[in-house]
């Protein structure tokens, strides 16, 4: 996405992944619907829409807030500037510095591995994944099925024992 422009040019942009935002970004770690950027006067201002991976002006977690001209804006794993127009430079962001109590600032974009093959599924291991432990995938057992059978079959022998009682009754 190194290079990309997006001009705002209407009152409110919505930023996300899916395709139904002004601005889509198809990255993993941006939220369907990230945030909206509203232009009021003129003033550029950044509301996060309850994002995963949050929004950050300069390193900074906010909720909303005013971006200013050269910022940096991060949804996720993907950094934005806001430049005015003939300001555009090819050199990159600078690094944003992190906020105090926040953690490392990002260097890159980083790959994620998008989900799981069929293989994987149907051994029960995964190479690389979240868990640290390696335990990989592993099968549950249905243990709400084996008491519903064994119940049924608990009340099914009731059922047929009081209907023998009844016919032995009602036979002297």
């Amino acid at each position: 996405m190194t290079g990309r422009i997006h001009e705002l040019n209407v009152a409110k942009t919505t930023v996300g992944r899916v395709e139904d935002n002004t601005f889509q970004i198809a990255e993993p770690s941006v939220s369907s619907h990230h945030c909206e950027i509203e232009m009021r006067g003129s003033d550029v201002v950044i509301k996060d829409l309850n994002s995963t991976n949050g929004t950050f002006i300069n390193g900074e977690k906010i909720s909303e807030r005013v971006l200013k001209v050269g910022q940096v804006l991060r949804l996720g794993q993907v950094e934005m500037r806001l430049e005015t127009e003939g300001a555009t430079s090819g050199a990159p962001a600078p690094a944003p510095a992190p906020a105090p109590g926040s953690k490392k600032a990002v260097e890159s974009t980083m790959v994620m591995q998008r989900g799981v093959s069929l293989n994987e599924l149907e051994k029960g291991t995964r190479t690389t994944g979240f868990d640290t432990k390696g335990t990989g995938f592993s099968k549950k057992e249905d243990k709400a099925n084996k008491v519903f059978v064994m119940v049924g079959v608990g009340i099914g022998l009731v059922i047929v024992g009081l209907l023998v009682y009844v016919f032995l009754i009602a036979g002297k």
